[in-house]
């Protein structure tokens, strides 16, 4: 048998709500399989699972019917239009902060069973800092903090990469800054929210790749679409497929770090 492929699991969230994050997970996902990689997307935001909706997906089981004994995570795992291999999120499902941790590691363990191959799973995470929320980032080996350039989102931001360094004990932290004018307005956000980690917390956060503001985000939200099917040759599209190249650049990472991981036991035991 070939070598198992370590799989990249990379966690996506925000400090605050309408900082673009699951439009970024979606397109993130697309853009990975569009790159000719095998990509399975997460929709870890229980309480507003809408992952499916925006690709145009439908989902007849979800997470919740796994964490209720009903199904396994095989029977509720759909293949979008994108070729995404989708988890659905369970919306309505309770607020994803009363999971308890036991209920987050049998979720995060329910991979473990998966014998399919997969390059990126790519984790939409809810947005905030409750306890959930930093287990599931905690099971992820590279986070991505999605930030738009506005002081409540660049705040929120702050706290939640100040909780998973200081409180966590986190790294791989990389910054996404969302629907910003230009590249140039997107790597000043980042230099000053760097600035600000270094001086506060003592941590250097990584700088991913801009997303400009582009009205055919929504465009292709409303079609049940991704961006990179709705409009290849826009602005956002261009950057997705950027972010995708720099993260498809990223040295892969393939020890565990002795906390409940997605996809443990490929890690321990490669190739099997």
């Amino acid at each position: 048998m070939d070598k198992q492929v370590h799989t990249q699991v990379i966690g996506v969230a925000s400090g605050k709500g309408g900082a673009g994050k699951t439009t970024v997970s979606i397109n993130l996902a697309v853009a990975l399989a569009q790159r000719g990689h095998k990509v399975m997307l997460l929709d870890a935001d229980l309480g507003m699972a809408n992952a499916q909706i925006a690709l145009g997906a439908h989902a007849p089981f979800n997470i919740g019917h796994v964490m209720r004994g009903e199904k396994t995570l095989d029977e509720v795992i759909v293949t979008t239009a994108q070729g995404v291999r989708l988890v659905p999120g369970a919306s309505g499902l309770r607020d994803i902060a009363a999971l308890d941790t036991v209920q987050i590691a049998s979720m995060v363990h329910a991979f473990d069973s998966l014998r399919e191959p997969v390059d990126y799973l790519v984790v939409d995470v809810a947005a905030g800092i409750a306890p959930a929320v930093l287990e599931f980032m905690a099971a992820c080996q590279r986070r991505f903090v999605v930030v738009c350039d506005q002081p409540a989102s660049i705040a929120d931001a702050y706290g939640l990469i100040k909780v998973m360094t200081t409180e966590q004990g986190l790294d791989e932290i990389y910054l996404i800054p969302n629907m910003v004018a230009d590249a140039q307005q997107g790597k000043q956000l980042y230099r000053r929210m760097n600035d600000v980690c270094n001086r506060f917390l003592g941590v250097s956060i990584r700088y991913a790749h801009a997303i400009e503001s582009d009205e055919m985000v929504l465009q292709a939200l409303r079609k049940y679409q991704s961006v990179l099917e709705f409009a290849p040759g826009c602005a956002a599209s261009r950057d997705f497929r950027l972010l995708a190249e720099e993260i498809d650049q990223l040295p892969p990472i393939d020890q565990a770090s002795g906390r409940i991981q997605f996809f443990m036991e490929r890690m321990l035991h490669p190739g099997h």
